[in-house]
């Protein structure tokens, strides 16, 4: 009721608004996590204003109306109810709640009762226009077995139990309401025949003669709750309107105030219910839980509910099964957000709850595990001695081999007054063997797991004991020149014999290399890098060149050193002698510049340990080269051939004089 002054209305509601308790509804729903619902409604006024309420406040929290289906009446005996493709759509939708809203009829619930065995698995959700009828729950046991009910919360009333049992058809046979009431609670005939018929048709309840003598107390719905508060709680909002009405004609009358103007909404607070039969014919409406919409309350104690699946667990109701941990969901509907298809998450993302919307990336250093439901560390890859076999084997033939190349320097300096050792430069070879050592044992700095300081050393030692190496081998190939252009008499070749000018040529070259590694080191050293694009789920534990330039004018200078050397050993290689020194030179760079020469591409076109490990099998092979060719057949004479080890056999029999001393190649 509300009073009217100009255009200012002042408004009281009665009853709890349709917008507060499907508001709180829908919260419910959602709250059990049901986004997918049907709805069946009464096709009349309430009906159709009811089903625009809550399908906003359902549409606001998420939930789709999978369906809707408006019961029309139309009399007695012609129910045009639920049509049978309506109870086929209820059967085969994966919707398992419906929501009961619009007028209570009689009808609505017989409809309920024919379809029970569609709704043998659904449960039924409905406000609290619906739930204060509690004694449908006697009539139509399974249909509303396992119901939820939002009900108005109870207002302490006054003791009013005398003044109810004062009140029996005995004493006032002329009143049609109690003859109503006592033919609803305990089956008793009224005087009106169409009446009892209409209700033993609708609740297949036989009706008998009372003594009118019954009292209210008595009634199941009294004993359950006791006296309805609704009409107590409309009496006292009629007092709060009318003192508010009281009180603005009062301050209009002064002149000093406006009117008051009050807002139309009853703010109520609810419980939640659920309704249960037992085998035994009992019933019970069990308190579940509160809610407060002024103090914003929510609560539910899921756990007491009494649910209508084999198992007891909580209904399942919505259009799509549950995206699990690892996958997201992907909207298949255009008409219904809650209808989504299930996608893996992204290389390189994750989710770790159910129902997620977007995947999130792991960081840099983690990845996702199998089920891609929460990030890991990313493996961390490089040649490892514990996990890879390819080191193992590195290790061994390093070590092998320069173990090999120390039994040769040994060797020689045991030999080192014999004739081929003395013919090849004793000190050339020394350093040469002492360089290729060093060259197989530097392999070592590029296994296991690189800090910054391997990284610095192994490209400048690589860098350096190779091109001393090659340096000491393009000295020895224009010694063997030298020494033959100094066996004609009178050539001015022969000075350079004896001069210390080979070891200056190597230190040299080899001071050069030195250089360009310092300048490197200097304007951008090598460092540790760990490298997360390359491969999947790994870490790359690698060196940074720092400056490729750098590295690159290192293999440069290496590679023209080499190609001189390969280009003086190739044209030195026919001078006469039974033991030309030129033609082994020539063979260990033709094998070093292919090695070096075959690494670069196969180099570039690899990525992590194995970018490492290319780079040393080109070490080890191009090592083994010079070692190979240059020293094994000087071996071969030392240790098999001792008569070829004589300076009349290297000479072919002539002796070779440089005035009074001897010519030494």
């Amino acid at each position: 009721m509300g009073d009217y002054d100009g255009d200012r209305l002042s408004f009281e509601r009665t009853v709890e608004s349709f917008r507060s308790s499907y508001m709180v509804l829908s919260k419910m729903i959602r709250f059990f996590r049901w986004t997918w619902v049907g709805i069946i409604l009464t096709d009349d006024e309430s009906g159709n204003e009811e089903i625009d309420i809550l399908t906003h406040y359902l549409t606001k929290n998420n939930v789709c109306v999978a369906y809707t289906i408006k019961v029309k009446f139309v009399n007695l005996r012609q129910l045009d109810g639920i049509e049978r493709k309506n109870v086929e759509m209820i059967r085969k939708s994966s919707a398992q709640v419906l929501i009961l809203c619009g007028t209570y009829s009689p009808y609505l619930a017989e409809r309920l009762e024919t379809i029970k065995d569609v709704l043998h698995d659904k449960t039924l959700v409905f406000g609290p226009s619906f739930a204060v009828l509690r004694f449908i729950m006697e009539h139509h046991r399974q249909a509303f077995n396992g119901s939820l009910a939002l009900e108005s919360f109870a207002l302490p009333l006054p003791d009013m139990r005398s003044f109810f049992e004062s009140f029996q058809p005995i004493s006032h046979p002329e009143d049609m309401l109690l003859a109503h009431i006592w033919l609803a609670n305990v089956r008793c005939l009224s005087r009106h025949r169409q009446f009892n018929s209409y209700h033993e048709f609708m609740y297949k309840k036989s009706l008998h003669n009372c003594s009118g003598s019954e009292r209210v107390t008595d009634f199941n719905s009294f004993k359950f709750r006791g006296l309805n508060d609704r009409v107590y709680k409309a009496v006292w909002l009629l007092a709060q309107a009318l003192n508010a009405l009281h009180v603005s004609a009062a301050r209009r009358s002064t002149g000093n105030l406006a009117p008051l103007q009050r807002n139309g909404d009853f703010i109520d607070r609810y419980c939640i219910v659920n309704w249960i039969a037992f085998s035994n014919g009992s019933e019970a409406f069990r308190n579940i839980g509160h809610t407060d919409t002024e103090h914003h309350i929510f609560s539910i104690e899921a756990q007491k509910v009494l649910w209508r699946t084999i198992s007891n667990q909580v209904t399942e109701s919505q259009c799509s099964d549950h995206c699990l941990p690892g996958t997201w969901k992907v909207s298949n509907s255009r008409i219904f957000s809650c209808c989504y298809a299930c996608v893996q998450c992204s290389s390189g993302e994750i989710s770790n709850m159910t129902d997620s919307e977007t995947c999130m990336k792991c960081s840099d250093l983690d990845w996702p595990n199998e089920k891609k439901d929460r990030c890991v560390p990313k493996l961390q890859e490089f040649l490892s001695y514990t996990e890879d076999t390819i080191v193992l084997v590195i290790s061994l033939v390093s070590t092998i081999f320069s173990f090999l190349t120390f039994i040769i320097l040994i060797t020689f300096i045991f030999y080192q007054d014999s004739a081929i050792v003395k013919a090849n430069n004793k000190s050339l070879s020394f350093l040469l063997l002492v360089s290729i050592m060093l060259s197989f044992l530097c392999v070592f700095l590029f296994l296991g797991r690189p800090v910054d300081l391997t990284c610095v050393l192994r490209q400048v030692s690589f860098g350096i004991l190779f091109s001393v190496a090659v340096s000491c081998v393009l000295a020895k190939t224009v010694m063997v020149c030298i020494a033959f252009k100094a066996t004609k008499p009178g050539n001015s070749w022969k000075r350079w014999i004896e001069s210390k000018w080979s070891t200056s040529l190597v230190l040299l070259c080899s001071t050069f290399q030195v250089v360009i590694c310092m300048g490197w080191l200097t304007v951008a050293p090598p460092f540790l890098e760990l490298d997360t694009c390359s491969f999947q789920g790994k870490i790359t534990v690698q060196c940074n060149e720092g400056s490729a330039i750098g590295f690159y004018s290192v293999l440069g200078y290496m590679g023209i050193l080499a190609a001189i050397s390969f280009i003086t050993a190739f044209l030195a290689r026919t001078l006469p002698d039974s033991f030309n020194e030129a033609k082994n030179i020539t063979f260990s760079m033709l094998v070093f510049c292919s090695v070096w020469t075959a690494m670069i591409p196969a180099y570039l076109s690899t990525k992590g340990k194995y970018m490492v490990a290319v780079e040393i099998f080109a070490i080890i092979t191009s090592s083994a080269g010079l070692l190979g060719c240059i020293f094994f057949p000087k071996c071969y004479i030392i240790l098999w051939r001792p008569e070829l080890n004589s300076r009349s056999h290297l000479l072919g029999g002539k002796q070779i004089r440089s005035g009074q001393r001897n010519v030494h190649f």
